[in-house]
């Protein structure tokens, strides 16, 4: 039920300056893979669509770390939201960010003004999960989004530029140590590239430095990286990962990290100017839908197996931010782009049968398999029945995130990114555009 000042709120502030029409309006929150596939199905349908996202533009977040190392410009995974669908009769986009849902009122309160809604969808993704830990929350990196994997590739730039101006070998080198907790995709990824870049391309870039003494080093606190994919996967994710110089260390749980000091649980730490933190997600949840029984301890929204938000007719959830649980995913389908395109085909054809008083159709997940690239000729693929590594596992890796991108000119940019930076073994994005604000006197 509504409090007595969310009523005033809802008085106070303005209706959002859309035209009212006999169509039923379907809200989407957020313009990630499930809300772009969820508006792509609903394209020529009689229904009004409104997408509401803080950002205007889809972010292709597999490629994020190649931003963060200089690997591509954010352009070029990046896409406008109103170019997606601009073509589409009867759609809408605001540029706003949603604070409350009012249920029992089928309204909306963002920054912007005030919706109502016939039916609203949530598709508002994930958001970094540092589990309570305030420290690392303030002193570590993350790479959840475009701004946030520049402000990275910024911190590693700088971190070498400081590098040049200290005699201190000790100083020089916790400047040039780099440590990545995660042992999952992001975290394996962003440390092959890393590990790349400090072999040929570092050397080039600060002859008059000693980069060979840069560090990289990849926390997991389980007993294998990888390990939502096969054995065999993980095994040789490790293998080439050693093979490149990374540092893996298993069984290892961070405890605190002060910009200086990463500590951990055992007896182990490192004095390193960069922290990122790649060790887990939650679902973005928005205020009004967080009551325990509808909401986990992820985070994320219970759904049944129509989408549908647990105790509430007309909203759904869709992607990383719900949980549908099920025998064969107690804790929900994986927090993947695969699950919420797919989630938001299924919910496309559901609410056209349920404007029809049709019968609606269970989602069923098909697991087209998980990859990920450790770096230049290595990468490593599990599909259904066939698991591969090497070579070829990185064509098929390249090939299947070219398909996905939004736009012939983001994956043409890409493709010649990528042949330009095979052929030349080089990373010319490495550019400080926007300097990221630190501290750097506890290395002084």
């Amino acid at each position: 039920m509504m409090s007595t000042s969310d009523s005033l709120i809802l008085h106070m502030m303005s209706e959002m300056n859309i035209p009212k029409n006999n169509c039923p309006r379907i809200i989407i929150i957020g313009g990630g893979f499930a809300g772009i596939s969820l508006a792509k199905k609903l394209s020529k349908k009689e229904v009004q669509v409104v997408l509401i996202d803080k950002n205007n533009y889809h972010t292709f977040q597999p490629l994020l770390y190649q931003v963060s190392t200089g690997g591509l410009e954010p352009d070029s995974i990046a896409y406008p939201i109103r170019k997606v669908l601009k073509d589409y009769p009867n759609f809408y986009f605001r540029l706003a960010n949603v604070e409350q849902i009012v249920a029992d009122k089928k309204k909306l309160i963002t920054n912007i003004g005030v919706i109502e809604y016939d039916y609203l969808v949530l598709a508002t993704g994930s958001e970094t999960n540092f589990f309570g830990n305030k420290e690392i929350e303030k002193n570590g990196m993350v790479m959840k989004s475009i701004p946030e994997s520049l402000n990275l590739r910024s911190l590693i730039l700088e971190n070498f530029e400081q590098a040049l101006l200290t005699d201190d070998l000790h100083q020089r080198d916790a400047l040039m140590n780099f440590v990545i907790v995660g042992g999952g995709p992001t975290g394996v990824e962003l440390a092959g590239a890393l590990a790349e870049i400090k072999k040929g391309i570092l050397p080039k870039d600060y002859p008059d430095l000693d980069t060979r003494r840069a560090q990289i080093n990849l926390i997991q606190s389980g007993d294998r990286i990888l390990k939502e994919m096969s054995k065999k996967a993980s095994e040789k994710a490790e293998e080439f990962l050693e093979d490149l110089g990374v540092q893996i260390w298993k069984n290892t749980r961070v405890k605190s990290y002060d910009g200086k000091f990463v500590r951990t649980a055992t007896e182990l730490s490192f004095e390193a100017a960069t922290l990122v933190w790649a060790a887990g997600v939650k679902g973005a949840a928005i205020k009004g839908l967080d009551a325990d029984d509808i909401l986990t301890k992820g985070s994320r929204i219970r759904v049944n197996e129509f989408n549908q938000v647990l105790g509430h007719d007309t909203i759904f959830a869709i992607g990383d931010i719900a949980e549908m649980a099920s025998e064969a995913y107690p804790f929900g389908h994986p927090m993947m782009a695969q699950p919420a395109m797919q989630q938001g085909r299924n919910l496309g054809d559901n609410l056209v049968l349920l404007l029809a008083k049709k019968p609606l159709k269970p989602f069923k997940y098909k697991d087209k398999g998980s990859m990920a690239t450790v770096g230049r000729n290595k990468a490593v693929v599990d599909l259904e029945n066939f698991k591969f590594q090497g070579v070829f596992a990185w064509f098929v890796w390249m090939f299947v995130h070219l398909f996905f991108l939004i736009g012939f000119r983001n994956r043409m940019v890409v493709f010649v990114n990528w042949v330009y930076n095979y052929i030349r073994f080089d990373r010319e994005a490495r550019l400080i555009i926007r300097p990221y604000k630190r501290d750097y006197s506890n290395f002084k």
